[in-house]
């Protein structure tokens, strides 16, 4: 039997993320733009719940085209606020219009966004050595600090634990406890 970290259960859906997605380092310029976006929706949800609604996400936004989506408008807002595909929160909705803007903006600042999240590890991934996800952090110091200078960027609905769980899924940070199969696979 595979051991995964238990916080998957036994989802189908939130094992394949589990096991093809969570914790491996990602280096795509659209890639991050969904995280933020994904993360940001999160807030006050389950993951679950996000990932369940990911694919209507995609399909209503543009597959997440931070060009595209920095162009939506009110009305594009109030579409996808009546859209019971996706999480209809006005304030997140706007955030991510907004957030594309700024993404925009820091790709062109730093040549690419995937230079400047990787520069908060310098270019490798945080390894953990978790042995109970019980013990594993909600925020940390290093997250704190990039959802200031996101802020600082402009960006909205960016907090340190959204920050925290966005280098999780993105492997800048190997959360896998130890005695999961993914852990070795990626440290």
């Amino acid at each position: 039997m595979i051991q995964r970290c238990n916080w998957c259960g036994d989802d189908a859906l939130y094992c394949a993320y589990h096991d093809q997605e969570w914790g491996v380092p990602l280096h795509s310029e659209h890639g991050w733009y969904e995280r933020l976006v994904l993360e940001s929706m999160q807030a006050g949800l389950s993951w679950i719940t996000v990932l369940r609604k990911r694919d209507r996400f995609r399909a209503v936004c543009a597959q997440f085209d931070p060009v595209q989506v920095a162009q939506f408008t009110s009305a594009d807002i109030e579409r996808l606020a009546n859209d019971a595909g996706i999480i209809r929160n006005r304030a997140k909705l706007r955030a991510m219009v907004h957030n594309a803007t700024k993404f925009l903006e820091l790709q062109a600042k730093h040549g690419s966004v995937d230079a400047f999240f990787w520069g908060y590890v310098d270019g490798t991934p945080v390894q953990s050595n978790l042995i109970h996800a019980q013990h594993m952090p909600t925020v940390t110091p290093l997250a704190t600090q990039l959802a200031a200078d996101l802020r600082r960027h402009g960006f909205t609905f960016v907090g340190a634990t959204m920050c925290y769980a966005l280098m999780q899924a993105t492997g800048m940070v190997n959360d896998h406890v130890v005695g999961c199969f993914r852990h070795r696979e990626l440290s």
